[in-house]
């Protein structure tokens, strides 16, 4: 291994039983080097990170060929103990990470695993708290944190030990702004103050850039194909049109700046001439047909005995009797067929307590749930597996006769070929499809989905988002919690906005992107697209038409990629 390599690998890759995997691959990453790796839903990009530090195989089982080696130790032989004092990891299920009861003791737990001195382990842990913009979680209990916000927690156990290898998996991916701007700051702590080297997967990279665009990305990307092999391992400012076309088409997200380069070409500066604004521009290259529903699809009225899903004054607790901490209260709101509603909110607002609320599966401290019972789908999909093969866990509770619909649900959600495959076996983003189709062929008057695009590319995220839609639109109630403001803008009817346990606001995606106070209050933090798009369009099918055109525009690429 070359003196200055963290992370070099020959020939490596891994099969599961299924045939899926990654590889081979041939990857050289120095110290203090940044990398990205992206790539379709199933491309093999965890499987990546857990073979560089042992989880493939030593945990997960896959048949592994190929040397890697991290830190000068080669993994095989070495295992995952044995790389704990060179290698931080953010799993891409922050459950599966967090242990222990406490935050601190949490935080704690790997510095005392290497026999770190007592005395600097307090000051150590504050300041991994800081990094990761955990602080103000000192002293709460892991079981009572949201996802978002256990997200924060394990970010803060992966650096205070300041690995020289810092693997990140998805890390912002349920995180509000402000947790975002931490995974930013940590990562430039590991690129400028240390020598760390990183590798991140990431599909929500328009918000990681942020204002800076590409920039403030890592500067090497490697982009995995479908096959899981390496179809890029390129510098970002080396990217061309063709390339970034390419991603897309692969179902990558991408910053704004290369995303208008992928749909407008080389030209495309951000900067119109002749009085044309960005929104008009991509109309016009881009087309809208698909903001206009077919006939068919269009929403129906409800009629007037159609049900309703209502809290009153709902009020709801959580953690042990002795430290019982008010999650929601005074909550008021009112569900109706044909209407798409997004909940959006900070990391600890509440969102996934209404949501289970709503479902019936958390019980009210005070005040009412009326109405039909809902369907809801889990921000953690395994919550909500009960079978042994993808096929059954659709067909589940499900009468004999209704196979032909299972089959349907398989094909819409691009599961077929895994019909067979074991639910808990699949990638991420393939378990969150699976998750949604599931329940959607229950048919309940009233859906609710917790961070329903969790995982996915912008493929996969644009077919559950218009599966959504398809629901409102075939009469049902769709209700969905989303940290992507670009996903509620282009997709949501109404948006209900939630700060410290209340409902802020019950508006419209432009009214809230054009509330500066709201959006500032909420701690929400739209992308610069959206804040761009918002000041030029003239009302919200407008917005809708532009969102879409482009979603149009990347699943059209798919096709000729």
């Amino acid at each position: 291994m070359s003196a200055d390599a963290v992370v070099e690998t020959s020939g490596l890759e891994a099969v599961y039983g299924t045939g899926d995997g990654v590889g081979p691959v041939d990857l050289r990453i120095g110290a203090g080097q940044s990398v990205l790796v992206l790539g379709p839903s199933g491309s093999g990009k965890s499987t990546l990170l857990r073979l560089l530090h042992g989880a493939v195989p030593y945990a997960v089982h896959a048949q592994v060929d190929g040397v890697v080696n991290v830190a000068g130790r080669p993994v095989a032989g070495t295992g995952i103990a044995g790389l704990a004092d060179v290698v931080g990891v953010v799993a891409q299920d922050p459950e599966s990470g967090v242990c222990l009861p406490d935050v601190l003791d949490e935080v704690a737990f790997p510095l005392e695993n290497l026999a770190v001195e007592p005395a600097a382990i307090g000051p150590l842990v504050r300041t991994a708290l800081e990094r990761a913009g955990a602080a103000g979680l000192a002293g709460r209990a892991t079981a009572e944190l949201s996802g978002g916000e256990l997200q924060r927690v394990a970010l803060a156990a992966a650096v205070a030990a300041s690995p020289r290898l810092l693997l990140l998996d998805e890390p912002t991916s349920m995180l509000d702004a402000d947790g975002i701007d931490a995974v930013r700051r940590a990562l430039d702590v590991v690129r400028h103050e240390t020598e760390a080297a990183c590798v991140l997967v990431e599909h929500r990279l328009d918000e990681l850039a942020g204002d800076a665009g590409a920039a403030g990305l890592p500067e090497r990307w490697i982009v995995l194909g479908t096959d899981g092999r390496v179809r890029h391992d390129v510098a970002v400012g080396d990217l061309t049109a063709p390339m970034l076309r390419d991603l897309v088409g692969e179902g990558c997200w991408l910053p704004l700046d290369l995303e208008l380069r992928a749909l407008l070409g080389d030209g495309a500066t951000g900067s119109e001439g002749a009085g044309e604004s960005l929104a008009a521009r991509l109309l016009r290259e881009l087309g809208g047909d698909d903001a206009t529903p077919a006939p068919d699809a269009a929403p129906r009225p409800a009629p007037l005995d159609a049900p309703i899903l209502r809290a009153h004054r709902l009020a709801v607790s959580r953690g042990p009797r002795a430290r019982r901490r008010e999650v929601l209260h005074d909550i008021d709101l009112e569900l109706r067929p044909g209407t798409t509603t997004a909940l959006v909110g900070a990391n600890g607002s509440g969102k996934s307590t209404l949501l289970t609320c709503l479902a019936g599966l958390d019980r009210p401290a005070a005040g009412t749930v009326d109405g039909p019972r809902a369907g809801l789908v889990f921000q953690n999909p395994e919550h909500q597996f009960t079978a042994i093969t993808v096929r059954q866990e659709i067909g589940h509770g499900l009468p004999a006769d209704a196979a032909p619909r299972v089959e349907e649900a398989l094909a819409h959600f691009g599961l077929t070929r895994l019909a067979d495959h074991s639910p808990y076996r699949l990638s991420g983003g393939q378990k969150r499809r699976l998750s949604l189709a599931a329940m959607l062929v229950h048919e309940h008057p009233f859906l609710l989905a917790d961070e329903p695009g969790f995982g996915l590319d912008r493929h996969a995220s644009v077919g559950v988002l218009r599966a959504l839609r398809d629901v409102a639109a075939a009469g049902r109630g769709v209700l969905f919690s989303s940290h992507d403001l670009r996903a509620v803008a282009g997709y949501a009817d109404r948006v209900l906005v939630l700060a410290d346990g209340t409902l802020l606001a019950d508006t419209t995606p432009l009214e809230l992107l054009r509330d500066e106070p709201l959006l500032e209050r909420a701690g929400l933090r739209p992308p610069a697209l959206l804040r761009r798009l918002a000041t030029e369009v003239d009302d919200g099918p407008a917005l809708v038409a532009v969102l879409r055109a482009m979603d149009a525009a990347a699943l059209a690429l798919r096709v000729a990629a």
